[in-house]
């Protein structure tokens, strides 16, 4: 063949794969922009009903039309400590059925409208000014260029000697015999572990069967090996993550080698099966020949079988399936720390999804303050040196000011993709509120340091400023915990009482800090004493405006 038609045909078929990439982006991204309110409930119900999860992870990947963000981001939230094992799992299972989603819509035969439908979207998309307008005709804009792509790459094949010029070239391909299927297995693997997206390998797999360039039977042969090829997303994931989300990154790793590996020697009878199961269900594809595209469809039962059998064979076995992962992946002797980790970023092209899991990382840095807090109180009620909680609280601001740098960096990269205005608004809200955690993490850490700065001077705070540090401590703290609840539970009639407290605590540091002046006075305390203790005073006073603030923007008045 020519080097000009081999040209013609590389520039059609990378052309037309990049247009059906980007059409997946988009019409992820409009999808999730339409039901981002939806996905984010979905999401915060999922809980450890097993068929709860796996419907949860079919949704809501259906919804993205990405099992490698759907995993992404299982393993964050288990590396977050927000989602468990066994939840991870169930979400896991049902991501591998959501992402048969891509096939069932290639397989409609609309390839000729793909084009128009692009044009139309995309005025829609450019010029209406209502959001959920822009981001409909953006999913269908995306849908459009899914259509336009595929007939891209197709016109490739089209004349007779590039098509008998490729049948040769993928001859080798033949999943005639068992050794035939392992090496299709294997180069689908290995083509979806360096793209890293199964939807463009099933795209160009779709595109080689309707061109009559490969059979049927090494299409869906191919397709085995897909599943196994995307579990590498998941796997990178994971690395330097905690020891759960290296177990649920395995998870699905075991999942689809298992479920791919049994399939194998029985797959001659499985296809059989599944084009028996095409011509039942002919009825159902009626009139393929307008509505459907035969060999397509037929893939895409193979994807789709392949993942529901195996789902409905693992989904008893889940609690063998995280014994075996945590034995290949041990517990650490060390304790570990819960921390945002984003390093696919794939997550930032789901603002929908990226928004939850900076929303638990708050959460975190909300428990994690809470917890702080507990521990002064222990340390400074304590008449011995409390060495191993002072240095809990020392570290934990350390972890506290590493989280808030790692969610405004997060967001921040994310707010420059297309995000709705909902997301937007809610970054902002977090990126604000992460500051006022961080900074309550530093004032609770000053006042430890003003205990330890009297202990270190063998200086001892009378009996009477003693009750008084303690009590402003007992009410700082309650007022944290009022605010984070709010912050949990969203309440946005917290300000009221939020104001009346802060204007209680504000009375109560104010009077402690007159009567210290009198001790002071009357000589009951030494001035370097005085000093100290009304820097904790101060620092108190701190805590509670900035708890105050996060109520404020809980409320939405900030």
């Amino acid at each position: 063949m020519e080097w000009h038609a081999i040209q013609e045909i590389l520039f059609k078929v990378v052309g037309g794969l990049g247009i059906f990439l980007l059409g997946m982006k988009y019409m992820s991204e409009g999808m999730q922009a339409v039901a981002g309110s939806r996905l984010r409930k979905m999401i915060s119900a999922v809980t450890d009903n097993r068929l709860a999860a796996c419907a949860i992870g079919t949704l809501i990947t259906g919804i993205v039309q990405s099992s490698s963000v759907t995993t992404v981001m299982v393993v964050g939230f288990v590396n977050s400590g927000f989602m468990t094992l066994m939840q991870a799992i169930g979400v896991i299972l049902g991501a591998n059925i959501g992402t048969t989603v891509t096939a069932w819509i290639i397989a409609l035969k609309i390839g000729k409208f793909g084009l128009p439908a692009l044009g139309v979207a995309a005025f829609f998309f450019l010029f209406s000014k209502k959001e959920r307008v822009r981001y409909t005709a953006m999913a269908l804009l995306g849908v459009g260029m899914v259509f336009f792509g595929l007939e891209t790459m197709g016109g490739a094949f089209k004349t007779p000697e590039v098509k008998a010029y490729l049948t040769q070239v993928f001859s080798v391909m033949d999943a005639g015999t068992l050794w035939g299927v392992l090496k299709c297995a294997f180069f689908g693997c290995i083509a979806t572990m360096i793209v890293q997206s199964s939807s463009a390998t099933i795209g160009v797999t779709i595109v080689l069967a309707q061109g009559g360039i490969i059979g049927f039977d090494t299409a869906a042969a191919l397709v085995l090996g897909l599943n196994i090829g995307t579990t590498i997303t998941a796997f990178l994931a994971s690395i330097g993550t905690s020891t759960n989300a290296k177990r649920a990154a395995y998870a699905h790793i075991i999942f689809n080698v298992i479920g791919t590996l049994w399939l194998i020697p029985f797959f001659f009878a499985y296809v059989k099966g599944i084009e028996g199961l095409f011509v039942h269900l002919e009825g159902f594809f009626a009139k393929t020949q307008e509505g459907w595209d035969d060999i397509t469809a037929k893939i895409a039962l193979v994807h789709t079988g392949f993942n529901l059998i195996n789902t409905i064979i693992f989904l008893p076995l889940m609690k063998p399936l995280a014994k075996l992962v945590e034995k290949l992946v041990p517990e650490k002797t060390i304790d570990e720390i819960n921390h945002l980790t984003y390093f696919d970023v794939r997550m930032l092209d789901t603002p929908s999804l990226a928004i939850v899991q900076s929303r638990k990382q708050i959460l975190f840095m909300a428990e994690s303050v809470e917890k702080m807090a507990g521990w002064l109180d222990q340390v400074l009620h304590s008449t011995e040196q409390l060495d191993e909680l002072e240095s809990k609280i020392f570290h934990y601001e350390g972890i506290l000011d590493n989280v808030q740098k790692e969610i405004v960096v997060f967001l921040s990269e994310m707010l420059t993709g297309q995000v709705p205005h909902d997301v937007m608004e809610e970054a902002r809200r977090e990126m604000r509120i992460a500051d006022e955690y961080e900074s309550l993490s530093d004032y609770i850490v000053n006042v430890l340091k003003g205990h330890v700065k009297l202990r270190n001077n063998q200086l001892e705070t009378c009996q009477e400023g003693r009750i008084e540090l303690l009590e402003l401590h007992s009410r700082v703290s309650e007022y944290i915990k009022m605010v984070n609840e709010a912050e949990r539970n969203e309440n946005l009639y917290i300000l009221g009482k939020a104001q009346t407290d802060s204007d209680a605590i504000t009375r109560q540091m104010k009077t402690s800090r007159r009567q210290h002046l009198q001790r002071l006075a009357e000589s009951k305390t030494s001035p370097l004493q005085s000093l100290v203790f009304t820097d904790m005073l101060n620092n108190y006073r701190r805590m509670k405006d900035h708890a105050y603030n996060i109520a404020e923007v809980v409320a939405g008045e900030k």
